[in-house]
């Protein structure tokens, strides 16, 4: 592959967006209580989410109404009714940090484009990565501590592993690795920082223009090659929604997945009869995979609007409000799950949200599924008799708006 110039820093080189996760997204160690208590009063109040639970308020969104949404039925019925529920709101703050993404997108536009890049993330394609992505990933990353007995499984191994399967995905050149994850993870901080998040989305977009270039030039066999070539129905997609995209890619793929597999790995070591049930039969690990997206899953609130003067639940929300609409409660709903606030590998089978539901459903949940599985494989074979250490403390998942522990102690033999 050819050269592509460098990525630039922000002008700030000093400017640390790693620091911002407790602003963005808050650090409540249990919001489920509260959410359970709105739940019980009624599944949709008018009230803004974010501010009642402390969080500093998202600068884009304060000119609106807010109403958050609640429980199982209505999270549902929001999820699988576009028309009415648009995505489009979106736009106020992803939109500002990724572009013209899907996410912001309602049918016809959301489902043409969409069904693009489903191409590039087909489950023999991605099954493939598996082998050729993941696993030298975990393996290197699992070499640095496999010898040592003991380890922070977020900071050394979780938090790192998707990201650096993404690098590998679009076969970054290495020297831009650092600069791209901080440019990546600041898009986030726009909802309260909109010049460090658009000034990140302005560096992010040269440079992917740059290296679609360059991969159009020089295909190889990455994502950002086979994005490029893709197509349905004679359709390719435009240069502004695929840099959009690949804009998106970090958050999406590499956030959630380092949390969804640090709360699972949570679940299972602070209930070490299924953790030890899992060692004996790494059948249970997929089922393990949903409960841990139930029970905690990293994305505790969706946004959606109103494209009408519309009524849920028995409450009249006009067109254009902000609804917070909290996956959260509905993955915890009581009518719905069993003793919903206990992690239980062996429940009975039932969708969860944990990567939300209909047509926006993630892109990227099989490879997501993937990476998790392989990753819990690993740590079985090549962290013998793993279990909390009991001279640290013991990992606390937090986050109002997104969740995860920011430690996992353990030793092993």
């Amino acid at each position: 592959m050819g050269a592509i110039p460098r990525i630039q820093d922000f002008n700030d080189p000093t400017y640390d967006p790693f620091v911002s996760d407790e602003a963005a997204f808050g650090s409540c160690a249990d919001p489920y209580p509260r959410l359970a208590e709105w739940r019980a009063q009624g599944q949709v109040h008018k009230m803004d989410y974010r501010a009642a639970m402390g969080l500093y308020p998202d600068v884009t969104m304060m000119d609106l109404e807010h109403y958050l949404v609640l429980g199982y039925d209505a999270v549902e019925k929001i999820f699988l009714d576009p028309v009415t529920y648009s995505n489009k709101t979106y736009a106020r703050n992803l939109g500002i940090s990724f572009g013209r993404s899907v996410s912001t997108m309602d049918a016809p536009e959301h489902a043409r484009f969409r069904k693009i890049f489903q191409k590039a993330f087909l489950p023999n394609t991605v099954a493939k990565w598996g082998d050729t992505l993941v696993d030298p990933v975990v393996q290197g990353l699992m070499d640095k501590f496999s010898g040592r007995g003991k380890a922070d499984l977020v900071q050394e191994f979780t938090h790192h592993y998707p990201f650096q399967i993404i690098y590998r995905q679009l076969a970054l050149p290495p020297e831009d690795v650092s600069t791209f994850h901080k440019l990546a993870i600041a898009q986030t901080v726009v909802m309260y920082d909109v010049a460090h998040g658009t000034e990140a989305s302005q560096k992010l977009g040269v440079y992917f223009k740059a290296l679609l270039e360059e991969r159009r030039r020089n295909p190889g066999d990455d994502l950002v090659s086979l994005l490029a070539q893709a197509e349905a129905d004679g359709e390719q997609l435009p240069e502004e929604i695929l840099i959009s995209f690949l804009r998106q890619l970090v958050n999406a793929g590499g956030d959630t997945t380092y949390r969804a597999t640090s709360v699972l790995l949570t679940g299972l070591l602070t209930n070490p009869d299924q953790l030890d049930a899992i060692r004996q039969d790494r059948s249970l690990i997929p089922q393990a995979i949903e409960e841990a997206l139930r029970w905690d899953g990293p994305v505790l609130i969706a946004t959606r609007t109103p494209t009408v003067d519309t009524e849920l639940c028995g409450v009249s929300i006009p067109a254009g409000a902000c609804l917070s609409v909290a996956s959260g409660s509905a993955n915890r709903d009581p009518s719905r799950f069993e003793d919903p606030d206990r992690f239980d590998i062996f429940r009975k089978k039932h969708r969860n949200f944990g990567f939300a539901f209909g047509p926006h459903v993630c892109i990227g949940q099989h490879l997501a599924r993937i990476e998790m599985t392989r990753a819990s494989n690993a740590i079985l074979d090549r962290l013998p008799n793993i279990r909390l250490d009991p001279a640290m403390p013991p990992p606390e998942v937090q986050g109002t708006m997104m969740r995860v522990p920011k430690h996992i102690h353990v030793c092993f033999d």
